[in-house]
């Protein structure tokens, strides 16, 4: 099969795990994935994380980022800035199984998120000295990085593959839900299951991203985005055409993707590149 054109169609970051995510123009590639994407992560009183599984309503915290500062905002909670370049107290935090360093981003935040959430919360920064690998068994000689994503640096969805979920649901849904950093068009419904690299050529340089392992789904695409509303309705959808093989029948959208060239270059929306599809 040859290689596809293809073009970004959408960019996102998502500065807060967890919290609402942010369509941008252009977003700079870094060693963790896009630059302050899941940056920053809310844990509770064990240091432990916290997402959207157990606590809907953080879909509801909407951040924006300006030139020096993360702005936060919530229903009924005055908004919170914390500024990019100033951390308070070293900590260890935990995310999934790993611990790791992070920075806390002091009493304000805590207390910002405690209130908004309904229990002790506190906002802190991932440690970028912190060294978190994606698993190798998905990433062979690659050493991925990452901050305090799921376990890859990126993902990457099609607007096909929203296209078909939304023709099985009665009410469709938006890309949000599944929360990707880049979103191509050019491929067939969920194409990217069978991509090998995407290439981008940028006035910096070339930008190559491997797709490695399915994104295996679990319940916040049924958290409906602007009213943190818990549904059953995408689950079921995707439950009847999306179970992968490759991991032990999960019920997968999107590929999580890892860096093979392109640190310090920007991706920007409307871009065109190439893709190609594995052969194993």
């Amino acid at each position: 099969m040859s290689d596809v054109a293809v073009r970004i169609a959408q960019l996102y970051l998502h500065p807060v795990k967890s919290c609402a995510g942010i369509a941008v123009d252009e977003a700079l590639l870094i060693e963790t994935g896009l630059e302050f994407d899941r940056a920053w992560m809310v844990v509770d009183a064990q240091a432990r994380f916290v997402t959207q599984r157990e606590l809907p309503r953080m879909a509801l915290i909407r951040p924006t980022l300006k030139a020096y500062e993360l702005v936060l905002r919530a229903p009924g909670m005055l908004a919170m800035h914390l500024s990019l370049d100033a951390v308070e107290a070293p900590c260890r935090v935990q995310v999934w199984n790993d611990e790791v360093a992070a920075y806390d981003m002091g009493d304000l935040a805590a207390q910002w998120f405690s209130d908004f959430l309904g229990q002790a919360m506190r906002l802190v920064r991932f440690d970028p000295e912190q060294k978190r690998l994606s698993n190798r068994e998905w990433t062979g000689h690659i050493e991925a990085e990452n901050a305090f994503s799921d376990g890859y640096p990126l993902l990457v969805t099609s607007t096909a593959g929203l296209d078909e979920l939304n023709r099985r649901l009665a009410e469709p849904v938006t890309m949000q839900r599944f929360r990707p950093n880049l979103v191509l068009d050019g491929l067939e419904a969920n194409g990217e299951d069978h991509l090998d690299e995407v290439r981008f050529d940028t006035p910096e340089g070339p930008v190559r991203l491997k797709l490695v392992k399915p994104c295996s789904r679990c319940s916040i695409p049924d958290t409906d985005p602007q009213t943190a509303q818990v549904g059953h309705a995408v689950g079921d959808a995707l439950a009847a055409y999306r179970a992968d093989a490759r991991v032990n029948g999960a019920i997968t959208f999107g590929m999580n993707a890892v860096i093979v060239e392109g640190v310090e270059r920007a991706l920007r929306v409307g871009m065109h590149g190439e893709a190609s599809y594995r052969f194993d």
